[in-house]
């Protein structure tokens, strides 16, 4: 038996930056961290030949190929697995449209699973590439890769999307006391709203692909991304809240669907209450709200959001990694 645990992640600034119908012709920047809640991944041999998957609802074939849940099938598929094996995959928080990037998440833990049940050691930069393949290509999710990347390396990250799909890791070293600094003033608030990423996503890259403006755009939110990287390795982390700002601003205006009357309302009196800035994490249209504001203020601002469950976390230096082997 073996067991993964593989990291959340949130986004501050250049989010969609990362989608193939822009970083291919501008290149692309995302300044990510992994959070310290995770999915888990169990991969088990079975007593005999066939394959069983659960997660929502529970698969039982014969062979990888009849599998109905796409990751999973394309993941053996990749790694040239049939079957005689079990899956199981349990998350710390919702795993579906929630804005965490728990689908990546779980493609990396998998295949990180997967690798080890087989007995080879890969890299974090191999995880990511072949969950971001399976996703983007296998799949044909019309997503980006900066989750892939985020989940299999861990920790704070200025992301540098290149033209030839490469993809550039380079860590935040903060200066003492900076995680702390950070984490002090983050707060994270639950929606209860769900939304189909894809979805957006896929108008994202449409307008992308169509719309000057949209360029322009996305163009600012990767030099904030480049901005708040640069001010972080200064100590400056009150610029996490403006930037955190400006890029919600700038994001809400690409494509309708990204926020709605009620997001905005939320954000707005978290505002009023004393956050610096904020933004809805992910494609858009549900999950999470983060914002960035003095801890002297944050009890004000889960005042404003009684509706909304806030949720304790912290960033979080690991990656993908395995926790368990028998």
């Amino acid at each position: 038996m073996i067991i993964s645990q593989t990291p959340f992640r949130m986004s501050f600034a250049g989010g969609g930056s990362d989608l193939p119908a822009y970083y291919r012709r501008h290149g692309g920047a995302v300044l990510s961290t992994a959070i310290d809640k995770f999915v888990y991944v169990t991969v088990s041999k079975k007593f005999d030949a066939s394959l069983r998957v659960s997660y929502s609802r529970t698969e039982e074939v014969e062979r990888a190929s009849e599998l109905k849940h796409p990751i999973v099938r394309e993941s053996m598929n990749l790694l040239g697995i049939e079957g005689g094996i079990e899956i199981t995959s349990v998350a710390d928080i919702p795993s579906k449209g929630t804005g965490l990037g728990s689908s990546s998440s779980f493609a990396v833990g998998l295949l990180h699973a997967l690798h080890a049940m087989s007995g080879r050691h890969v890299p974090a930069g191999q995880l990511a590439s072949e969950a971001a393949c399976i996703e983007m290509e296998k799949c044909r999710e019309p997503i980006g890769k900066q989750d892939q990347y985020a989940a299999a390396f861990g920790g704070l990250n200025f992301l540098r999307f290149l033209p030839d799909d490469s993809v550039h890791v380079e860590p935040i070293v903060l200066p003492a006391g900076g995680r702390e600094r950070i984490n002090s003033h983050l707060a994270l608030f639950y929606t209860g709203l769900t939304r189909s990423a894809s979805e957006i996503l896929a108008v994202q890259s449409k307008a992308l692909e169509s719309e000057r403006k949209n360029e322009d755009a996305m163009g600012r939110m990767v030099r904030y991304a480049e901005e708040l990287r640069d001010e972080l390795w200064k100590g400056n982390f009150d610029a996490l809240g403006a930037i955190l700002h400006e890029n919600w601003l700038l994001k809400k205006s690409l494509v309708s669907g990204i926020s709605s009357d009620q997001i905005n309302a939320w954000y707005a009196r978290a505002l009023a209450a004393g956050a610096l800035g904020g933004k809805l994490l992910g494609a858009g249209g549900g999950g999470f709200l983060l914002f960035y504001a003095p801890p002297d203020k944050q009890e004000a601002i889960a005042a404003s959001l009684s509706e909304l469950r806030r949720i304790p976390f912290s960033l979080e230096a690991r990656g993908s990694r395995i926790i368990f082997v028998n």
